[in-house]
């Protein structure tokens, strides 16, 4: 007769005390926690975000020529896909002087993609663009560009990305430029910005 074969038990623990069980001694047993009482007379304290001084209403007082363009990764590579010239097209879309600018972690990115992406690469390292240094830990350009445009709302946000688009929707006060028909196109930019001042 060969052995009997056992079935192995995967992920199986040796049975533990939990340390309220009875057969501890005190010491060694958990005490039961105690709930605080709420004091109602107590005031409640509630944290709301400090409405931004630069925003009057929907209109943000702080876009204005030369505007500032914070570029995303994927926003160069549909440039040059459209054949498109960044700087030249953005001032043929807002009739002013434009900045495109970069962070770290757009330029990152852009590093990752490897060889293939060398054009934009090549773009991004323009000196026409500047470039913003980042704080933050990681390389995710969605968030470090949401983070500085709900700080700063000097900004408008150049992006493809869906996804990034439906984020800064929320925030009030930020145009976003998208390709659309082989042209740079803005979203949400009230009609007096470019306006002369009489």
């Amino acid at each position: 007769m060969g052995k009997q074969k056992k079935t192995r038990k995967y992920a199986t623990m040796k049975r533990m005390l939990s340390l309220r069980d009875q057969r501890l001694k005190e010491k060694d047993r958990l005490k039961p926690k105690k709930k605080e009482k709420k004091d109602p007379s107590a005031l409640k304290e509630r944290e709301i975000p400090q409405h931004p001084s630069c925003l009057f209403f929907q209109y943000n007082t702080q876009l204005g020529p030369p505007y500032h363009i914070l570029v995303d990764t994927n926003f160069i590579n549909f440039s040059i896909k459209a054949k498109l010239d960044l700087v030249q097209s953005m001032m043929d879309c807002l009739y002013a002087k434009c900045i495109p600018c970069i962070t770290d972690c757009v330029m990152a990115e852009i590093e990752k993609l490897g060889q293939k992406y060398r054009v934009a690469l090549r773009i991004a390292k323009d000196p026409r663009f500047e470039r913003l240094p980042c704080t933050h830990k990681g390389t995710y350009a969605d968030d470090c560009l949401v983070q500085r445009v709900t700080q700063h709302k000097c900004y408008i946000v150049a992006t493809v990305d869906r996804d990034l688009k439906r984020r800064i929707r929320k925030i009030p006060g930020v145009p976003i430029m998208y390709i659309s028909n082989h042209r740079y196109n803005i979203e949400r930019m009230p009609d007096d910005y470019g306006a002369p001042r009489f």
